[in-house]
């Protein structure tokens, strides 16, 4: 038996998703942009679709975009933004400068990599704000530290996907929402507000609304309908998108399944037996022994989000996974997967020390997660590592 505890990478396909791609597939296969009756039928799946979505996060239908997935999505915002920059500016010359953007040392690469290249080739400058060792965050005062003239984005993600920190959005949105006013009055470009909530969604409110953003990022693949479901990104008001939406099968998945699958998230917050799964490994391995990643001072976490580290010589994350014989788990972020035993990066931002940091696990449940699963989780773990501590003192 295997039990898949790597639910912030990617989480199965719900029976109930699958169907609905088959009935899309047979019953709306039309371009959704003809006229003929299989278009009109495609095209009523993806309205229904993007209303769903409004009301999942709190948008308007006629903000939503489909994209291919989150990475296009950020993409998109950071794009969209610096383009904003340059319209804002026109008739203006060059007064502005290049487009500054900040975000946080601890964000998805698919944010990080496409800032690191427009600063390569000089199309924009970029502000990567530490996280506090202390919270695990990034702090609203400090990302306003390093708001210049010529800012134009702040992207800070809603959660992060290896230690499951929340960030404080809302409050950063309010703090830049007064200082745009001040910007206005002294011919400075507006900063637009992005986050991006792939982990959050699900897991915890989201309301665009309630968070203030002008951009915000959701991923379908995350929360089970649909490993190909198209990203949503709520509100963009700059931004048009021309490409044809063709993915509208999951619109009934939404209303229907979204409340049974967000009550089992908050009853399975309050099981200890399932999401404080540290307990048990302090019961199994001592206190000594382990060390927790995701655990800062003052910073409420994501409900089903574990990371930690067994101490101890030839224990790194990679080697204790595969003496699992029953864990689907992973040592961070699904995209450093290739990196052998480094340590995350994100932990090293977030000053976790190396040696801790290279014997990292992530667990993360989903809605099919159980009791039972926990404990064996718990069990195979404590024969891995009393495998791995047999062969370290042979």
């Amino acid at each position: 038996r295997r039990v898949y505890l790597d639910h912030n990478a990617t989480t199965p396909l719900a029976p109930e998703a699958a169907q609905a791609v088959r009935d899309a597939m047979s019953q709306a296969w039309g371009n959704p942009s003809s006229s003929h009756p299989a278009g009109r039928k495609a095209k009523e799946l993806i309205s229904s679709a993007r209303e769903s979505l409004a009301r999942l996060v709190g948008g308007r239908p006629e903000d939503i975009v489909f994209t291919s997935g989150g990475t296009e999505a950020n993409n998109m915002v950071i794009h969209a933004a610096c383009r904003h920059f340059h319209e804002s500016q026109a008739g203006l010359g060059d007064s502005w400068g290049t487009p500054h953007i900040v975000t946080s040392n601890v964000e998805h690469d698919s944010i990080r990599l496409p800032l690191e290249q427009l600063v390569k080739e000089h199309l924009a400058e970029a502000t990567f704000v530490p996280v506090s060792p202390q919270s695990g965050r990034a702090e609203v005062d400090d990302v306003l530290a390093t708001i210049r003239p010529t800012t134009c984005l702040v992207s800070i993600m809603l959660a992060n996907n290896e230690t499951g920190v929340i960030m404080p959005v809302a409050d950063l949105s309010q703090r830049i929402r007064a200082l745009n006013q001040r910007r206005a009055a002294e011919g400075l470009p507006r900063i637009l507000v992005h986050t991006d909530a792939a982990q959050m969604i699900g897991k915890g409110r989201v309301d665009v609304q309630e968070l203030g953003v002008d951009y915000l990022t959701i991923v379908g693949h995350k929360v089970w309908p649909c490993s190909q479901c198209p990203a949503a990104v709520p509100p963009l008001r700059h931004l048009s998108c021309g490409a044809r939406e063709t993915l509208g099968a999951l619109h009934s998945l939404i209303p229907h399944q979204w409340p049974k699958f967000s009550c089992w998230m908050v009853r399975a917050a309050c099981d200890p037996r399932v999401f404080r799964v540290c307990c048990f490994f302090q019961a199994s391995f001592g206190k000594q022994r382990i060390h927790f990643n995701s655990h800062f001072t003052g910073s409420k976490r994501l409900c089903n989000t574990s990371n930690f580290s067994i101490l101890g010589p030839g224990l790194q994350g990679r080697r204790v996974l595969s003496r699992c014989k029953m864990l689907l788990a992973s040592v961070g972020a699904a995209c450093h997967s290739e990196k052998g035993d480094r340590p995350s990066s994100i932990l090293l931002s977030c000053k976790i020390p190396y040696d801790v940091a290279q014997n990292a696990l992530r667990l993360s449940v989903g809605r099919d997660t159980t009791r039972a699963d926990v404990d064996l989780v718990v069990q195979d773990l404590v024969q891995a590592v009393a495998q791995l501590d047999q062969d370290q003192a042979l």
